[in-house]
């Protein structure tokens, strides 16, 4: 398996992404030697004509207005894109779309189903429904980009895997096999004493299983110590210099609701560092 067919969504309402993030996914599909494809949408609010007609407010005129400044932040980025990706001489392709707030993530998702990786961006401000709607969706892995300011752009130097014995652990292995290639070292943390552990099969049975793809790994395991997995996490790829953190993804989605699990819950509200999630 290898990432050949990337997309990297970019948000074009309330706030533009960063180009950072544009940057760092084209170092990313450098390193794979992989194709790129950005996906911008041109997004416009519905508002039913009853509150249109009882209102003295010039509605239309403000939504207008939205629209137009989302119209020209997705151009402003696909043509940041297009520069970068030429800059770095990766294939690649820009698409700007249009539609509706509401179906924005499962515009998102289509696109996604078709990669061997999407790229999301996490804004500090306000909730990540589109990262949601994309991990859980597009049955594909998802690297979640912070767009809070780094020290450095992205690197594979440590790669960390959250490892609990699970189906979804082991599904974002899986999936992360060309990261955990590329990384210059590699390690494995278990985290004990916060729930019940399915040890039929340990973490040096996993570092055997990737020593055959020729990953050397390092084993560790952490005590919750009265913590949560995602406090855990958080702090290990601190202590660790941890540039990217795989981890299977917990929950589903009822109504567009999405139900997630303690640590996916806590780390992609405010992810401190790169995550790829699989589910």
């Amino acid at each position: 398996m290898a990432y050949k067919d990337i997309l990297l969504t970019l948000t074009s309402y309330p706030d533009p992404t960063p180009t950072s993030i544009t940057e760092d996914a084209v170092a990313i599909a450098a390193t794979f030697g992989a194709h790129l494809a950005a996906i911008a949408c041109e997004v416009y609010v519905e508002i039913p004509g009853r509150f249109l007609s009882g209102s003295m407010a010039n509605i239309p005129g403000i939504i207008a207005g939205e629209v137009e400044k989302s119209r020209n932040s997705a151009k402003a980025m696909l043509a940041a894109f297009d520069n970068a990706a030429n800059k770095a001489g990766i294939l690649r392709e820009s698409y700007l779309e249009k539609c509706p707030t509401f179906a924005v993530p499962d515009l998102l998702v289509d696109h996604a189903r078709l990669r061997d990786l999407t790229i999301v961006p996490a804004p500090e401000n306000y909730d990540q429904w589109y990262a949601e709607a994309v991990i859980f969706g597009s049955g594909r892995p998802t690297l979640v980009l912070p767009e809070t300011a780094r020290k450095r752009g992205f690197e594979l130097g440590t790669v960390a895997v959250a490892w609990d014995f699970s189906r979804a652990a082991a599904r974002a292995v899986s999936d992360a096999l060309p990261l955990l290639e590329k990384a210059r070292k590699v390690r494995i943390v278990t985290v004990t004493n916060e729930k019940k552990l399915d040890n039929k099969h340990s973490a040096e049975a996993l570092a055997k299983n990737l020593a055959r793809h020729g990953i050397d790994v390092v084993l560790d395991k952490v005590d919750a110590d009265g913590r949560s997995i995602g406090e855990v996490l958080e702090a290990y790829t601190v202590s660790h210099q941890v540039d990217v953190l795989v981890m299977g993804a917990y929950g589903n989605s009822r109504w567009r609701e999405f139900i997630l699990g303690g640590a996916t819950k806590r780390l992609l509200s405010k992810p401190p560092l790169p995550i790829l999630f699989s589910h």
